[in-house]
Formats: structure tokens, C-alpha cells, sequence
């Protein structure tokens, strides 16, 4: 099988990029991985989220408000093409506190940010009087919150159907349960799979999450990712409880509360524990004194794909060029960029998003 792009990894970033590259004409063939791999794409939070974002590197703050605008007209093309629907909302977040001491203290990171951008980065500093205005399942115990008004959510996984709809849809292949083995370059790349299949491809995409870690140093990147645990609770269906999202809880277009996210460095360890449950759960509590009522469904671990800075990488192989790593911890805030935008920089474009920051030059030992 020949293609203009091979894109290992088949979750929401592979998605994302594979079909932005097939609206742009070119041949895409996605190799995914095994039901037995470790999925970022099936256990995250689902937020649109542009605060907190890039506190030490603020061109990280611009790429995610740059992917949460175009994000509606990302979501609604999707939807419009394949018939599967990718709800949205986007009327801002809260970033929730506890005592005053703590929301002083982030205000004041959120000012040395909004400063570097120019002043982009709009934000409401909300007291309890005010919060409970906008969310009066709130309680005592929460002094404040800041409201971010470019932050929101979605369902990531209405999301990653569409997008596999999307990419099938537009000509694309989608090959699951394929583990690249080996990829040499004698002309174009050859790759090799553990069952036998091979591909060729004039460039590949390397966005296969934690997987980057072993297949990535083969094509000549550093790819220094490292897993980190977050545990989430569901509800059952409630009438409307939560008007915005927050790290904390958010209700999801089908009526639950989804509680979350721990976050645990052990390793490849994607199970729950007691321990972690119950500290979710007794923060949401907190947070929202209605939930205590509320009957628990389900729960899960999965795991974040993080690097040493917590920041993306997009990186072009020195020893294979042509090979690209992309790799973050926030594949649905960014969907809308790695479809959109990310192609121009895959084909050198002069409309290509200035990405060097995010090169894996800045982790080289000096």
C-alpha cells in the first residue's frame, strides 16, 4: 500500500492530522495499534481548555487560544460531513479555589501571562457571591473562581468517531491493530508491521502517544514522553446541575457529571484505586454539595502522554527527514489546530504556524 502520509497512531492527534491532510488532497493511510494499547484518546476530560496553558511559555498559550477559536467551525464541518454530530460548548471555565490565599496567587500568574499576550487572555475573577450567581449548586466551602471565557467542552468520544468517519469518509485508510515494527528509507519510507503488513509512504507522521517512547528513537528522535495516571468518576444522568466546565466536574451533553482527574506518576499502571476515587470524589462534594446524592456509574484510569516540560513537541527528524513526532497531553484542545493548521507545517506552506518553540532541540544536554 503507497501513500502520500503514513500516520502511526490512530487516536484523536493521528485522527486529527490525517484527515486535515486529506482535506488538502494528499493519500493518508492510518496505522493504529492494538485494543491492548494504552489510549489517551478513550479516557480523557474532554475540555477546550486555554487556561493554565503555557504559564512559562506563552507561545503554548497562543497555539491552544488559536486551536479553541477555530474549534466550533472545526467541530460543525466535521459533523456537517460524516452525520455524527460533535457537541460543543464553549461559554467559558472555571478555575475553582478554596481559599483566597490560592486565587490571589494564580491571578497574579494569570496577569504575568495576559501581559505577554498582550493583553489576549480574558478572564473574570469571580467571589462566592458572584459564582453562586452563575452556578448556584455551588458551596460554601469554594471562596471564589477565575472564569475563563475562552475555555470549554466537548465529547472526545463523538470527537474521535467523527474524525475516524471523517478520515474513512475522504478516501483514507484506517488500518487497526497494526504495530509498526521497523521503517527504513531506501527512497520512500518503508514500514513494517508485526503481522506482515507493509506500507509506503513519502512522509510519516509519528503520533502513537505513549508508543513514541519506543518507536520514536528509531527514527531519530529523542520522543522523551512519560505516562502520568488520571483517574475519573461518572454519574448517572441528572437534570442540569453544573452550567461551565472545571478540572473538577464538568456535565457532559448526556447529563452526567463527569469527576476528575487524579494525577499519579506510576508508570504504565492505567487501573483505579480507592484511595484516588475518594479523593475525587470528596473534592467534587465540596465543590458541588449535590453531588453527594448522586449515584456513581463508572470509572476509569487512562493515561496522559506528558513530556519533562509538559509542553507539546513537533519536531522533522534530522536523520530521516520527512519523519515528523507530534506528540501532547492535550489532543482535544488542540484538534482543531492539528487538523487545520498542522498540515501547512507538514508541507512547508508559507501559511505554516511558526512551531519551533516546541522543536526537541530545547531538551538537548548541553
Amino acid at each position: 500500500m503507497d501513500a502520500d502520509y503514513a500516520i502511526i497512531g490512530g487516536g484523536v492527534v493521528g485522527l486529527s492530522i490525517a484527515w486535515g491532510l486529506l482535506t488538502r488532497g494528499k493519500r493518508v493511510i492510518v496505522l493504529d495499534g492494538d485494543d491492548g494499547a494504552f489510549r489517551a484518546s478513550r479516557g480523557n476530560f474532554g475540555l477546550v481548555w486555554v487556561q493554565s496553558k503555557g504559564m512559562t511559555q506563552p507561545r503554548y498559550a497562543r497555539w491552544s487560544q488559536h486551536s479553541a477559536a477555530i474549534w466550533a467551525d472545526f467541530a460543525a464541518t466535521l459533523g456537517d460531513e460524516t452525520g455524527q454530530a460533535v457537541p460543543l460548548e464553549q461559554k467559558g471555565g472555571y478555575d475553582f479555589h478554596f481559599s483566597e490565599q490560592s486565587l490571589h496567587a494564580k491571578v497574579e500568574k494569570y496577569e504575568k501571562l495576559k501581559a505577554a499576550l498582550g493583553g489576549d487572555y480574558p478572564y473574570d475573577v469571580l467571589g462566592h457571591n458572584a459564582l453562586r450567581k452563575e452556578e448556584p449548586g455551588i458551596g460554601p466551602r469554594v471562596v471564589g473562581a477565575i472564569l475563563h471565557h475562552q475555555d470549554g467542552h466537548a465529547n472526545p468520544l463523538r470527537l474521535l468517531m467523527a474524525l475516524a468517519a471523517g478520515v474513512r469518509q475522504r478516501g483514507g485508510t484506517v488500518l487497526n491493530g497494526k504495530t509498526v515494527a521497523e521503517v527504513s528509507k531506501p527512497d520512500s519510507f518503508r514500514l513494517r508491521c508485526t503481522d506482515g503488513t507493509e506500507v509506503r509512504a513519502d512522509k510519516i507522521v509519528l503520533a502513537a502517544g505513549l508508543g513514541s517512547a519506543t518507536l520514536g528513537p528509531k527514527l531519530g528522535f529523542r520522543a522523551p514522553v512519560r505516562p502520568q495516571r488520571g483517574q475519573v468518576l461518572i454519574t448517572e444522568k441528572l437534570p442540569k446541575m453544573i452550567n461551565r466546565p472545571s478540572l473538577i466536574a464538568r456535565q457532559v451533553d448526556e447529563g452526567g457529571v463527569q469527576i476528575g482527574v487524579t494525577n499519579e506518576e506510576v508508570g504504565h499502571d492505567d487501573g483505579v484505586t480507592q484511595p484516588g476515587l475518594s479523593g475525587l470524589a470528596a473534592e467534587a462534594i465540596a465543590t458541588y454539595p449535590g453531588l453527594a446524592r448522586a449515584q456513581l456509574v463508572r470509572s476509569w484510569g487512562a493515561l496522559r502522554v506528558l513530556t519533562p516540560d509538559g509542553l507539546p513537541i513537533y519536531q522533522e527528524s534530522p536523520a530521516m527527514p520527512g519523519a515528523f513526532l507530534v506528540t501532547c497531553h492535550s489532543g482535544i484542545t488542540l484538534a482543531a489546530a492539528h487538523a487545520r493548521l498542522l498540515p501547512d507545517w507538514l508541507e512547508r506552506t508559507g501559511a505554516a504556524p511558526d512551531l519551533e518553540v516546541f522543536s526537541e532541540d530545547r531538551f538537548a544536554v548541553s
